[in-house]
């Protein structure tokens, strides 16, 4: 069986920059890689755990940086949403999400027996979430049926926009409605602060933007819920219901405490991150591929259109395939295969000289083929 990765240099793709471990996170991968490694001395919950010491990160740690009261890792951002969703659910009753919402966010809503209406989004080329969309769409469902959550993706995993969450979640606040952040691409690469946007709910992504090998998600919520997402089984006291009774073990916090100082860190140095990848934005459209989402832009996450790039593939005798390639010969991977038109990728972490190669090496094979 062939489990080796291509190797390359560069990384363009958005889901693993992020995710990318540190070294003190690869040494620790090895010790603790077996499954049930971080359970020797588990008191009958992960997050009461002092050896290692999870307990001090998921309760003193992780609350303080994501600003919020109450802390527990899941085993991905879905599994957090789908654990306030469920707790939320009532018979008949909705959630309101962005137009711009992860499939998973969908998938979560469904599975908790919640009806699902979308906020509209602006069309082409920036597929903005006006917030004041939140407001007509709240006051059309609740005429007819309970909402019990609004959601807004902070920011979304096609174009990177980060929506107006502070005043998404006053107007919802406003109608009584508790409010979810999908942080799963910010949280670990941009400061967030959940009682900042005064939000209720905030999910990270461990293996997406805090560099941890994952999967592992990251709940956070305010004390006034604590008890409702958190709630115990009566007849296991200790075991936290929408849990399972215990989430991550192993690798996956293990890797997520051990990146976790270089991870607030770096979040101190994120107008670099946003102001290398508006550099990078300005260059790729110089060479007639056109970002789309907002502008300027507020994250390192973009989708480029191009149509440059297409009417290549159209005539080359490896159709769409050919983008790939000639990238993956330059050491650059990150782009699905078999994309020219549209794209997405991420210059999370990447040093501006490697950039400007990126850049070059994109000149090089448009020329190449024109």
């Amino acid at each position: 069986m062939q489990l080796k990765r291509p190797e390359h240099d560069i990384n363009l793709n958005p889901l693993q920059r992020g995710g990318i471990l540190t070294k003190e996170a690869r040494d620790a991968l090895v010790e603790f890689a077996d499954g049930y490694s971080v359970c020797d001395f588990c008191p009958g919950r992960v997050d009461l755990i002092k050896t290692p010491n999870i307990k001090n990160f998921i309760h003193e740690e992780l609350p303080e940086f994501l600003g919020c009261d109450e802390v527990r890792t899941t085993n991905g951002a879905r599994e957090a949403k789908f654990a306030v969703m469920h707790s939320l659910a009532k018979k008949g009753a909705w959630v309101i999400i962005d137009g711009n919402a992860h499939y998973s966010t969908i998938v979560a809503a469904e599975r908790a027996g919640l009806k699902i209406a979308k906020v509209e989004r602006s069309g082409e080329p920036k597929y903005k979430i006006n917030p004041e969309n939140y407001a007509s769409k709240i006051e059309e469902i609740r005429k007819k049926e309970k909402i019990v959550l609004s959601l807004v993706t902070y920011p979304d995993g096609n174009y990177g926009n980060l929506p107006d969450a502070k005043k998404i979640v006053n107007i919802s606040h406003a109608y009584d409605i508790p409010v979810l952040m999908n942080c799963a691409y910010s949280i670990g690469r941009m400061p967030i602060k959940m009682k900042k946007y005064k939000a209720d709910f905030i999910v990270g992504s461990g293996q997406k933007s805090m560099a941890s090998s994952g999967p592992i998600g990251i709940l956070g919520v305010s004390k006034e819920w604590k008890d409702t997402i958190f709630r115990t089984s009566k007849y296991y006291p200790k075991k936290e219901l929408e849990l399972l009774g215990c989430t991550t073990r192993g690798a996956s916090i293990i890797t997520l405490m051990a990146s976790f100082p270089k991870v607030k860190e770096r979040v101190e140095r994120w107008d670099e991150e946003v102001n290398k990848a508006r550099e990078f934005s300005k260059k790729m459209e110089e060479l007639g591929i056109k970002q789309l989402g907002e502008k300027p832009h507020h994250h390192d996450l973009m989708f480029f259109d191009s149509e440059v790039l297409y009417e290549i593939s159209k005539k080359h005798k490896k159709r769409g395939f050919f983008l790939y390639q000639e990238l993956k010969k330059k050491g650059i991977i990150g782009i699905k295969p078999g994309l020219t038109r549209n794209f997405k990728l991420s210059t999370y972490q990447i040093p501006k000289k490697k950039l400007d190669y990126v850049i070059d090496s994109f000149q090089e094979i448009i020329e190449k083929n024109k």
